[in-house]
């Protein structure tokens, strides 16, 4: 065995010790709990722009993405634009490198003004395409189907209305876009583990969120699988159950 696959099995056993150990995951959810009234994931910005992302969750997309070699990274809710400058900068990371020319597919129903020409003029614009309109409306769905034709390596992210009901329907409209070994990630998950009071002014609480679309979604889907290594190594994650792999 050499020296780095030493290292890769030593990280491995660790990831096994951290999903095994239930009192630290139940530690972390109530860190989760008590910083969520304090919207945590607002404090950062990727590349000038607002991600709204535990930093967590970032390091474990820029994992994805430079292993999965993306040609298209598909995204549903855009808000300030973090994300899709982020995903913009990995493909572009990864351009420079001699590994393909990838886009970022965003969709938003909403995209303000003075957030679409701040993403439009940051240096990674050239990389980004955006729709706005529902996610689940027919006529983006068939737009977004014709962007990712032809396209080999597929990764796609969900983070736009939380109910279980649009969730699933994205699930269902896009989950069949991810490639092989790649991910369908869907953010916000947590939301079932948390208080219901936190949600009393949105139409997601528990019991109606991400995770039990997911859920749903799985029981109908097995070729996707849901990746808990990613979620035992982060222990601070918004999207619980939310890492799926499809494996066929």
């Amino acid at each position: 065995m050499s020296e780095i696959q030493k290292f890769q099995a030593e990280v491995a056993e660790n990831i096994q010790s951290l999903g095994q150990d239930k009192d630290l995951q139940a530690l972390s959810r109530v860190w989760l709990r008590e910083i969520t009234p304090h919207k945590y994931p607002y404090n950062f910005t990727w590349m000038g722009r607002p991600i709204i992302q535990c930093p967590q969750d970032i390091v474990a997309m820029q994992e994805l993405i430079w292993n999965i070699k993306p040609d298209l990274i598909i995204e549903t809710g855009i808000a300030h634009g973090g994300s899709l400058i982020f995903s913009a900068s990995m493909l572009e990371l990864l351009a420079v490198s001699g590994h393909g020319d990838g886009q970022v597919l965003g969709i938003d129903i909403d995209i303000r003004a003075h957030n679409r020409e701040a993403i439009t003029n940051h240096p990674m614009s050239r990389r980004i395409t955006m729709l706005e309109g529902s996610s689940i409306d027919e006529n983006i769905i068939k737009q977004v189907k014709e962007f990712a034709a032809g396209k080999q390596r597929v990764l796609v992210v969900l983070d736009s209305n939380h109910t279980h009901e649009h969730v699933l329907a994205e699930l269902n409209a896009y989950a069949n876009l991810t490639s092989v070994g790649s991910y369908c990630v869907v953010f916000d998950t947590l939301i079932e583990d948390m208080p219901n009071s936190f949600f009393d002014n949105r139409p997601w609480g528990v019991g109606d969120n991400p995770k039990t679309a997911v859920h749903a979604f799985l029981a109908q889907h097995p070729e996707f699988v849901i990746d808990r290594d990613i979620q035992h190594k982060l222990l601070i994650t918004v999207a619980p159950d939310g890492y799926l792999k499809r494996i066929a």
